[in-house]
Parts: C-alpha cells; structure tokens; sequence
C-alpha cells in the first residue's frame, strides 16, 4: 500500500508483520553498525564522531550548488535568452528538464545522507554514553 508517511512508518507496519522481528534486514543492518562501533576503542570512536558531525553538516552543499544555479543564469539573462529562445522553445523545455531532474535527485541525496549520518551519530553517542555510564 503506498503511504506518505515515510520510512519509519513503512519499519513499524513491516514489523507489525514479521514473525520473527530480529530477522528484518534494516534492524540488522543496524545492528552490525552498532556491534562495529562497539568492537572500536573509545577515542576512535569519538573521532569517527566528529567526522560524522561534518558530514552531517557538509550534505547542505548539493542543495545549496544546484539552487544557485538559477542565480548565475540570472547574472547572464541576456545572453542565455538569446541562444535558448532562437531557435524556438525546445531547448528551454530541455534546460528546464534536466535542471528539474538533477534538483530532486540531489535533494533526494542530501536528505538521504542527512539521515544516515544521523543513525550513525546516535548509534555512536549511545555506545560512548553506555561506556560512560
């Protein structure tokens, strides 16, 4: 059934499902990241962590280039009104096109990245949190 309720949703209806819920592939998957970070020495740890926070803050780049590009269009209006408009309005459909096409998949990929690095920071706050405690 298709929903808008995202992933985690999708995870609580897939396991609501299962018999057996150690088997579903996303928990395992999260398992085997959580049981390498607790095979690593604390001050590793921490380092992994801080780079994780980079990349968590680094993935605003994409977005941020694939939207200036109407900006530096504008800089060059002129121009760039005269080659796409010459020969008709085919050129601009397809300009229009692929810049349509690359802003939602960069989208799609910095979110995407945005949430991987966040299960990464957590899992690793709570593995130095438990060996805090």
């Amino acid at each position: 059934m298709f929903s808008f309720r995202g992933d985690a949703h999708k995870l609580f209806l897939d396991l609501k499902e299962q018999k057996n819920i150690h088997s579903n592939k996303d928990l395992k998957e999260t398992s085997d990241i959580k049981s390498f970070y607790e095979s690593l020495e604390s001050e590793t740890l921490r380092l992994i962590y801080y780079r994780m926070i980079k990349e968590q803050n680094g993935t605003g780049i994409i977005p941020i280039f694939v939207t200036a590009i109407p900006w530096l269009l504008f800089l060059f209006s002129d121009k760039i009104q005269e080659f796409l408009f010459k020969d008709g309005i085919l050129i601009w459909a397809i300009f229009i096109t692929i810049y349509l096409i690359l802003l939602t998949v960069s989208a799609f990929f910095h979110f995407k990245e945005k949430a991987w690095a966040a299960l990464h920071i957590e899992i690793i706050k709570d593995v130095l949190g438990e060996r805090d405690n």
